[in-house]
């Protein structure tokens, strides 16, 4: 069986296993996460070898040129030989991931734990407005 000349872009971003499914392929590029040699692309948009497409996986932004096409999705040794990674691109998500991992951790920021029993007690006491059925000021 000889490669196809052309293919759906969502289908290649599926056989290359940048998405689990081509639905979500399609999702992402209805989003307009995913572009085509700089250009905002369809999910029936042909791609060739040689294009450039730029697409994010969740926060992680990628730039990979096509190598190859395939008419099936096949295991990941295989879909990474479809495509090829820019110095770039990898320079990026790396240093994305550095930032990530010498982020701070969220929960270190919180001094204080859940509220008390009291503490619960004095913030409902101060959102109650009594029994006043409104905000105006009774005479």
């Amino acid at each position: 069986m000889t490669p196809p000349e052309s293919m759906r872009l969502d289908k290649w971003l599926w056989c290359a296993r940048f998405y689990k499914t081509r639905a979500l392929a399609v999702e992402e590029i209805g989003k307009g996460r995913v572009t085509v040699n700089g250009q905002a692309a369809k999910a029936s948009r042909e791609l060739r070898p040689g294009d450039t497409v730029a697409l994010r996986q969740g926060v992680v932004p990628r730039t990979v040129v096509v190598r190859g096409l395939s008419g099936m999705r096949g295991p990941a040794v295989v879909a990474q030989q479809l495509y090829e990674e820019t110095p770039e691109s990898i320079a990026s998500r790396e240093q994305a991931a550095e930032m990530r991992r010498l982020a701070p951790e969220p929960a270190a920021s919180l001094h204080e734990g859940r509220p008390t029993k009291r503490d619960r007690r004095e913030i409902d006491q101060a959102r109650d407005w009594g029994s006043r059925w409104s905000a105006a000021i009774d005479e």
